[in-house]
């Protein structure tokens, strides 16, 4: 079971850190550059989506794998940071 929530974490890291680098990279510059304010319309509500989602893994990985308060707010930190799921994930995975 451990295994099929940390494969669902890894999804869920992936998935948030995409729609916030597309939410950066492509829906701010369309809509300030391009006046094109659908695109974070769409991509903000879909990010929003992820990222509760998100934070609701942190707390199931917090409690099936006990994370420690500096592991726990390092996740959520990383969800503010332009690739920081894929970072967290990364470190994850090398510890096993």
């Amino acid at each position: 079971m451990k295994q099929s929530v940390r494969t669902w974490f890894r999804w869920i890291s992936y998935l948030e850190g995409a729609s916030f680098l597309i939410l950066l990279g492509i829906a701010m510059p369309l809509k300030y550059m391009f006046d094109s304010p659908e695109a974070v319309t769409v991509t903000g509500g879909i990010h929003g989506f992820l990222f509760t989602i998100y934070l609701i893994a942190i707390v199931v990985m917090a409690i099936l794998f006990r994370w420690k308060i500096v592991r726990i707010a390092g996740a959520v930190l990383a969800a503010f940071l332009p690739f920081g799921p894929f970072v967290l994930e990364r470190r994850l995975k090398a510890e096993g």
